[in-house]
């Protein structure tokens, strides 16, 4: 079932989704379904898997000399959407970067997506690799998110990149996008990444999974812009509990987001890491509230493998 039909079908309710990472090469799916088991019984109707495109190491080849290595740390995507819809009966939506693939790559990813029975993507561009300054795209790739969605929306249409292919399969997959509320960092200007999201939204995607946020004003101010903008559709809150003191600065340096003062008093006064946990959590949930009442589609909560915050913070909302 596609991701907006939920929204609909849901009649103006707040539902609750999870993101989570695949497990770093090496490590057992059991990772994620422990992750997973303690958040089923809130009924969530979808959760995101993410991708993660290559990144270079470098390791001593043969004669010792150091050698550039390219390396998918966190493999398995779409067979991890599989094995979730399978176990749990839920529908799955596996993200899919421009960074790391060719057009091609991307087309027979979502041919097994479509073979698996995956109604929803979400289509992203992906970041830079490590030690790279700017976003650079995979040779025969795309370079911005709204070529991926139309590729997307191409095959839903039943064309492929192989032009002898002559009323091709209709895949029929719901395209997910984000959001910035405080902008995407490469754009000039929040009006001017609007206008990009409204091109997207002209391109084929369905509805807007919004970056992490800490401040719901934030929130509420991008949905209002994006509606008078002529953007309808579904924009969904994206959700990360706060739980250690150092994510005071990093979150704002790797996800270029602004943290609230009350907040960052609140976490720098914490006298332990479990009260800094704590302050996270109640955090999560007076905004959690707030969201709820206003009626947004989903509580979307990036796990980052940590579902117990999670479990607490849902257990006071739902």
């Amino acid at each position: 079932m596609k991701v907006t039909d939920y929204f609909a079908r849901a009649n103006g309710d707040t539902l609750i989704s999870f993101e989570i990472l695949p497990p770093l090469k090496g490590g057992s799916i059991d990772s994620i379904f422990n992750i997973l088991d303690p958040l089923m019984e809130f009924r969530p109707p979808f959760v995101d898997v993410t991708y993660h495109r290559e990144d270079f190491v470098y390791r001593n080849n043969h004669a010792g000399q150091p050698e550039k290595i390219s390396m998918r740390k966190r493999p398995g995507t779409v067979v991890i959407s599989q094995a979730i819809q399978n176990r749990y009966g839920v529908d799955t939506v596996p993200h899919l970067l421009c960074g790391g693939f060719t057009k091609e790559e991307t087309e027979d990813a979502l041919i097994d997506m479509a073979y698996a029975k995956i109604n929803n993507v979400l289509a992203l561009r992906g970041d830079a690799r490590k030690f790279e300054e700017n976003f650079v795209s995979e040779p025969g790739g795309h370079h911005y998110a709204i070529d991926l969605i139309r590729q997307i929306k191409e095959m839903n249409n039943g064309n492929y990149l192989d032009k002898d292919i002559v009323e091709g399969a209709k895949s029929n997959f719901c395209i997910g996008i984000a959001g910035y509320p405080e902008k995407h960092f490469e754009a000039p200007t929040l009006e001017t990444d609007i206008q990009y999201l409204k091109e997207k939204i002209n391109a084929g995607g369905e509805y807007i999974v919004t970056q992490m946020f800490f401040d719901n004003q934030k929130y509420f101010e991008f949905v209002a812009l994006c509606r008078a903008n002529d953007i309808q559709v579904p924009i969904v809150p994206g959700l990360k509990p706060l739980t250690r003191k150092s994510q005071l600065t990093s979150l704002p340096a790797s996800f270029f987001i602004h943290l609230p003062e009350d907040l960052v008093k609140a976490i720098t006064k914490a006298k332990s890491s479990e009260a800094v946990k704590q302050v996270g959590i109640e955090w999560g949930i007076a905004q959690c509230k707030e969201l709820k009442a206003a009626k947004v589609p989903s509580l979307h909560f990036y796990t980052m493998g940590d579902s117990d915050t999670t479990r607490k913070i849902a257990e006071s909302v739902f």
